[in-house]
């Protein structure tokens, strides 16, 4: 079993107190059965989390609500996962789901990463989205700074001139100057053509660890 993985799969044998029910969805190949425990009542979160999983690694559109509500969880290492498995189903619902979550001032506190997956994703929903989230983001005591953060990084990755204004305004801020300053230095690169390949710092795995299929 590859190591990320077994980090994943180590969660969920703790959070099941190690059953055997735990044990059949971690070696299961039938998507039929991973399927319906999506459906079913009273099933607990660690199974419906590690069933979407699953299904999102192999492609398996019926994996895209649960993974959207999990991208969206309280834990972050659920939402690592979550947004790991929506990178890899590929459903076109994904980045504007990401983004209505991004700019969902009420739910600020779990928007990290629903922004990192939308730089992962580089869809046309992106750049706006993190424009929108980030200027919110910048008034006087704002606590939600890791997250302005990750859209100051995520903006730098992407590389649009869109977004030099928001950046010029972050740049004075304390906490994102830096981010802020390497990401408009990105843009000037970028501008007289004298850019190298970027490489997303937003992965869904923030770590740099990637949990890989069962």
């Amino acid at each position: 079993m590859d190591e990320d993985f077994r980090s994943l799969v180590d969660r969920v044998r703790d959070e099941s107190g190690g059953s055997e029910a735990c044990e059949r969805l971690i070696a299961t190949e039938d998507t039929e059965e991973l399927a319906a425990v999506l459906t079913e009542r009273e099933r607990p979160l660690w199974a419906r989390e590690i069933a979407a999983f699953r299904l999102g690694r192999a492609g398996d559109r019926r994996a895209f609500e649960t993974l959207v509500l999990l991208l969206n969880h309280r834990d972050p290492e659920r939402c690592v996962s979550a947004a790991y498995a929506l990178t890899r189903l590929g459903d076109p619902r994904t980045p504007r789901a990401a983004a209505a979550l991004a700019t969902n001032a009420l739910r600020t506190a779990y928007a990290l990463h629903p922004v990192r997956l939308l730089t992962a994703l580089r869809a046309p929903e992106s750049v706006p989205t993190l424009i929108s989230t980030l200027e919110r983001l910048l008034a006087p005591d704002e606590p939600h700074w890791r997250v302005a953060l990750a859209c100051v990084e995520g903006l730098g990755t992407l590389g649009d001139g869109r977004a030099r204004p928001v950046l010029e305004a972050a740049h004075d801020h304390p906490r994102l100057g830096s981010a802020a300053g390497d990401a408009l230095s990105r843009l000037a690169q970028r501008t007289s053509g004298t850019a190298t390949p970027s490489t997303s710092n937003c992965s869904s795995r923030p770590s740099g660890a990637k949990p890989a299929q069962a």
